[in-house]
């Protein structure tokens, strides 16, 4: 089959033919339909993030497909099923499992990174993890749930638990921001989107932002003076989706007392907090990864239903001969692009 294959960071990726892989006992394989392009690939091109499976290797894991093989004792699925397969698989066997957060598996495999992922034409997944994908939900669009959905999904609704009529801010409206910004909506809060770029804030607005502030319009780059004067007191819920130490402190200052401030988007550097408004406000710092398996089909239902929109955030697509330019893409923060999807055909 064909992959484009990860050699080591500060390259790009190469297209090449390796061996099909086999489904063994309680394995499906996959025929790719798509595979979401994601900051995480771009972290071990790019920055150096170590992959735990030493490369060569295929990244990629934000993927759907039809299920093109069967291993030994597969009997849910059958061949041609349109499926969707989580970024993170878990083990079930755990603490963190057997305690409801297998989000944070201690044994987690994730596609791209423990095990090959998606920038190929076929992929092996265990067929206990699989999902289907109903109709009504589009194949092609459909992959970014696995990722770029599900991990807003997670910190809205888990880690934040925000309410109707909560006051949001998300900073940052990429790939993973502009989803925060949609679920907030959509669970019935107010949100207020924070981007440099005005076309993100317009896809923001589209999505369901009450407002939207650019950093660079208000005095001082202060958002957290310019929420107050939104909305009289600081936000119930603050989202950092960039990962960006003075970001993470400016979403930290917008919120009220008693409030909490969620870090998604990731940084190997430190960022300052101020402890003493932690302790005395009482707010909360906590930090969101990935999605638990059990909160994937609502996701689903959700997307077919139309609460959430996946079709309008796929701006653009790559096969093979041009997947390095959806990472140039992302280094240019290029201002129309929320989501480019990889389609092997």
């Amino acid at each position: 089959m064909k992959a484009a294959v990860f050699h080591g960071p500060n390259q790009p990726l190469k297209v090449e033919e390796v061996p099909t892989p086999r489904p063994g006992a309680g394995e499906i394989l996959v025929k790719v339909a798509a595979c979401g392009v994601c900051h995480t690939d771009m972290h071990y091109i790019d920055h150096g993030v170590p992959t735990f499976k030493k490369p060569p290797m295929i990244l990629g894991h934000e993927a759907s497909g039809t299920v093109a093989e069967l291993g030994e004792g597969v009997t849910k699925w059958k061949v041609g099923d349109p499926v969707l397969l989580p970024a993170v698989l878990s083990c079930g066997v755990c603490r963190q499992c057997r305690t409801g957060r297998e989000n944070i598996c201690q044994n987690m495999q994730m596609f791209g990174n423990h095990v090959d992922g998606a920038y190929a034409e076929y992929l092996l997944a265990p067929a206990k993890d699989t999902l289907a994908i109903p109709d009504g939900v589009p194949l092609i669009e459909g992959s970014i749930i696995a990722d770029a959905i599900s991990t807003p999904f997670h910190a809205v609704v888990n880690r934040a638990n925000v309410k109707p009529g909560d006051w949001v801010a998300v900073f940052g409206c990429g790939g993973v921001g502009i989803n925060c910004v949609q679920v907030a909506a959509a669970v019935g809060a107010s949100v207020i989107a924070v981007d440099l770029v005005p076309e993100k804030l317009e896809f923001a607005k589209m999505l369901g932002a009450e407002y939207t502030i650019n950093p660079a319009e208000v005095e001082k780059g202060r958002v957290d003076k310019a929420i107050k004067k939104l909305i009289g007191d600081g936000v119930d819920v603050a989202f950092e989706a960039i990962g960006n130490p003075k970001t993470i402190t400016a979403a930290y200052n917008t919120i009220r007392m008693g409030g909490m401030c969620v870090v998604i988007g990731y940084t190997h550097l430190p960022a300052e907090i101020p402890v003493s408004k932690l302790m005395f406000f009482e707010q909360s710092l906590v930090g969101s990864l990935g999605c638990r398996p059990v909160d994937y089909p609502r996701i689903i239902e959700m997307a077919r239903i139309g609460k959430i929109k996946v079709k309008e955030l796929v701006t653009g697509s790559v096969g093979f001969d041009n997947i390095n330019d959806a990472f140039d893409l992302l280094r240019n923060n290029d201002p129309k692009t929320l989501r480019t999807v990889f389609i092997p055909e």
